[in-house]
């Protein structure tokens, strides 16, 4: 089993899911590094994969998004660009980003596309089945039973991570995971700046998407005199038709990004020890990367 990691989703766990106490010897935080590494160890003796790959922003606001919805995750941009991220965490992403290729875990990256579609294009070129870990409901879209892909979600934290298949989407959504962005275009998501549908709540949605088969089916039943949708839907999703493709397009995963071939297998011992020494060193964490290397280990055996 394949095991692929949305990386910045748990980071940004591990940073806000352990204490700002936790220090490196100079005094910077290090939770975040501490947590990343002690929950890929518990991931991977929960989950006992096979293979590994920590998937990396690229480019966390790519252009050809922009380009179809300005204000695609405007929110959380700064006015140079750049992700606005939380105090002390970029110096720890950046070791965790050292620490990964020291270690021999694999990762994958593209400067045009967000990890998201990384990792869409990873489960798109393997037959074997496949875990994605996230934080990210956007990829709920990849749930795939006929094709054993599951999301682990990590929405309350590692430890309490869930695992989602398609009974689970459709249990907590109310519609299939082919159908995740249609509901989520029609509701809207404020963190990734897009507005949903006037009048078109979480509830409605779900009935207009399992009623009529998705964007595509709504926006032809809008278009037909005599069609079951109601006078009041017709006329916002008919008004919203420019929105609805936009945002669909900006929401839909990549699938066939131009990543390199990449070994996923666990490493059974570091890549390069002497930088993985010198990191663990300056950053406190010999203890959680012990731990890792143990998970790890004991599933490369």
């Amino acid at each position: 089993m394949l095991m692929l990691i949305d990386a910045a989703s748990l980071w940004y766990r591990a940073y806000y899911g352990l204490p700002s106490s936790i220090k490196a010897p100079d005094g910077r935080r290090a939770g975040a590094v501490r947590g990343f590494f002690d929950g890929l160890a518990v991931l991977a003796r929960k989950y006992s994969p096979t293979g590994l790959v920590c998937c990396l922003e690229g480019n966390w606001r790519p252009e050809w998004r922009i380009e179809l919805m300005p204000a695609y995750k405007a929110a959380r941009a700064l006015p140079d660009g750049s992700e606005d991220t939380p105090e002390g965490l970029d110096d720890q992403v950046a070791a965790i980003e050292a620490l990964l290729p020291a270690l021999g875990v694999a990762t994958a990256t593209h400067p045009r596309f967000e990890a998201d579609d990384v990792i869409a294009t990873l489960a798109a070129r393997t037959a074997e089945p496949v875990i994605v870990v996230t934080g990210d409901r956007d990829l709920f879209q990849l749930v795939d039973d006929e094709r054993d892909r599951k999301v682990v979600y990590l929405a309350r934290g590692i430890s309490k991570a869930e695992m989602f298949d398609g009974e689970a989407v459709a249990t907590k959504f109310g519609v299939a995971p082919e159908h995740y962005v249609d509901f989520a275009v029609l509701r809207g998501d404020p963190s990734d700046g897009l507005p949903g549908v006037k009048g078109i709540g979480a509830k409605t949605a779900v009935t207009l998407v399992n009623t009529f088969g998705g964007i595509a089916g709504l926006k032809a039943a809008a278009a037909e005199d005599g069609s079951d949708l109601p006078e009041r839907q017709r006329k916002a999703i008919s008004e919203a038709g420019d929105y609805l493709d936009r945002a669909v397009k900006t929401s839909t995963v990549v699938a066939d990004v131009d990543v390199p071939l990449i070994d996923a297998t666990l490493p059974a011992s570091p890549k390069d020890p002497a930088r993985v020494e010198a990191l663990a060193a300056e950053w406190g964490v010999a203890s959680a990367l012990k731990r890792f290397h143990e998970a790890i280990a004991l599933e490369a055996a």
